[in-house]
């Protein structure tokens, strides 16, 4: 064997050009140290979320029901087909959508003027921005009955509001069919705006105090600064909680149980309330889980949508 074939040899089978064998034994290790430190929090997420979610869509497929003696049988998309001509769902499916709507767009635009208003140079400004957090703190259980106690049509303070300033006796604002979807859309706004408030004031405290000076100089009104200047850098924060809050509020869950169970005559019940009665109180488990791979589709959906967004509004930056 020549010299030349034998270098040829050792450069097809050895390390690529350039790059020590050492090196590449160090590059190994150190991806094999990153997985090892990235484990302990990728197991749990594989467990507990992956995992469920798998066997949920498995179960879709299933006649899976409760307090049944036979095994389980496999029935293909038979549960996709019931559920296309089910109405009671797919009216749940608009209430959701009429929810998430109703409670993102308000609870946006609201966040935003507090955040405008927590930006300012206040006094005893960090009052104020303890206060505004409350609402986040506090369970949903814990804030669905609290608004109970607000809405009670004998005793709540919103009807004795109404009494003492003479505008009526008042009303039952969660048994009413007219204002049950309202009042609970209220209380969601409520309650996750000091999330979306907290987004945007950390958006509005990263947008550089000179550009505000320098539009200033020019000869910008407060109006004009906000859409050249505010806007532009709040927009990524903006375009990522709203995303964030219409998926939240779509599966909402706990809060609207709390207050209403979904009543009256359905008037709020939600998908998740819907697909948590199907299978805990008639014991539908495979029909419950194929309403969940419905949700799970709509909002894989909706994060392809914004994260084509967001790819193509870099593209053109």
């Amino acid at each position: 064997m020549t010299l030349a074939s034998a270098t040829v040899q050792s450069g097809r089978h050895g390390p690529p050009p350039g790059e020590p064998p050492g090196k590449r034994a160090v590059r190994t290790g150190r991806n094999a140290g990153t997985w090892f430190l990235v484990l302990p929090a990728l197991i749990p997420i594989l467990v507990l979320s992956v995992g469920p979610l798998l066997y949920g869509i498995a179960l879709a497929f299933t006649d899976s029901q409760s307090g049944r003696t036979r095994s389980t049988q496999w029935v293909g998309s038979l549960n996709f087909q019931d559920l296309l001509h089910d109405g009671l769902f797919w009216e749940s499916f608009r209430i959701g959508l009429v929810w998430a709507v109703g409670v993102t767009v308000p609870q946006f635009v609201l966040a935003l003027g507090l955040a405008l208003l927590l930006n300012e140079n206040l006094r005893m400004r960090w009052l104020a921005r303890a206060l505004a957090i409350i609402p986040w703190a506090m369970p949903e259980v814990v804030v669905g009955i609290m608004w109970r106690l607000v809405y009670n049509p004998d005793a709540g303070i919103l009807n004795e509001t109404i009494r003492d300033l003479g505008l009526g006796d008042g009303r039952d604002w969660l048994t009413g069919l007219a204002t049950a979807l309202p009042a609970v859309i209220l209380v969601g706004v409520w309650a996750g705006m000091p999330q979306t408030t907290v987004a945007l004031l950390a958006g509005l405290q990263n947008t550089p105090h000179e550009l505000h000076e320098a539009a200033a100089l020019d000869g910008a009104g407060a109006w004009r600064r906000f859409r050249t200047v505010t806007w532009p850098a709040l927009k990524p924060v903006a375009l990522s909680i709203t995303a964030l809050n219409f998926i939240w509020n779509f599966n909402s869950f706990a809060l609207v149980y709390v207050l209403t169970n979904g009543g009256p005559g359905g008037r709020t019940r939600l998908p998740m309330l819907f697909a948590y009665e199907e299978a805990f109180r008639y014991g539908q488990f495979g029909y419950a889980a194929a309403m969940g791979c419905v949700m799970v589709a709509v909002i894989s959906v909706i994060l392809a949508v914004y994260l084509a967004g967001r790819l193509r509004g870099g593209e053109d930056r």
